[in-house]
């Protein structure tokens, strides 16, 4: 599954007790809606795994979105 980032893309997600919070500019928006949209029309057991050292602002949490059959 190939993932695009849009240029200036800017995402931080932070966790709080159990709320998560993902924050992120017009740019980083775009690009997760593309990545959700690819990760849609994939298989069950794909996923996108996002860190701060391959795309999250610096002091992120790690983050997993992972595309099922059923929930």
């Amino acid at each position: 599954m190939e993932t695009e980032w849009i240029d200036g893309a800017e995402i931080k997600v932070s966790i709080s007790g159990d709320t998560a919070l993902i924050s992120a500019n017009r740019e980083g928006l775009l690009s997760l809606t593309g990545h959700l949209a690819a990760l849609a029309d994939g298989m069950p057991g794909d996923h996108i795994h996002y860190d701060e050292n391959n795309s999250l602002e610096e002091g992120s949490s790690e983050l997993i979105i992972e595309r099922t059959e059923q929930v």
